[in-house]
């Protein structure tokens, strides 16, 4: 049953346009440096517009980030892969550049602690591992769980998010 869950959702991130390639930079390995620069460049500009049509939600996350951290509440991201290497590098950043202990802002990884150095491949795809692992920091109702992830699939993020909802983060 989970091997067929798996096989379904990978077949639904396949269909997005985070996982598939991308036309604009077909032939990337055959261009000159200058216009691999430029090619990346020209996607770096549509990233802008995107965060625009957004602005809305993020705003709305935003506020509910501050009013959890305003009434004694921890920030949790929650990622996989490079998502999830990002999000630990923003918390490991918290303490010493606004002067908040460690445990205000914390990330959490797919594969854990190795997963920042090492790729751990198939740590993304466990619903329970991303519920475990908010149930270890004991989040709860005054907490914000943020998850990180380009396709909005993961089901290791997912599951912490699932988790989190249900302990009323």
């Amino acid at each position: 049953h989970r091997a067929a869950i798996i096989a379904r959702m990978r077949m639904d991130r396949a269909k997005l346009a985070t996982e598939r390639l991308n036309p604009r930079t077909r032939g990337i390995d055959r261009a000159s440096a200058l216009e691999i620069v430029e090619l990346l460049n020209a996607e770096d500009h549509l990233v802008a517009p995107a965060v625009a049509k957004e602005r809305r939600k993020v705003a709305a996350a935003v506020e509910r980030i501050v009013s959890a951290l305003g009434s004694g509440g921890r920030l949790f991201y929650v990622g996989a892969g490079t998502s999830g290497r990002l999000g630990v590098l923003d918390a490991s950043e918290c303490p010493p550049t606004y002067g908040v202990p460690p445990t205000l802002v914390q990330g959490i990884i797919a594969g854990g602690r190795r997963a920042l150095v090492r790729s751990v491949e198939g740590a993304e795809d466990s619903a329970a591992a991303g519920a475990k692992a908010i149930e270890r920091r004991r989040v709860g109702p005054r907490d914000a769980v943020v998850g990180i992830a380009a396709c909005g699939l993961t089901p290791f993020v997912r599951g912490a998010i699932d988790e989190a909802r249900r302990r009323g983060a």
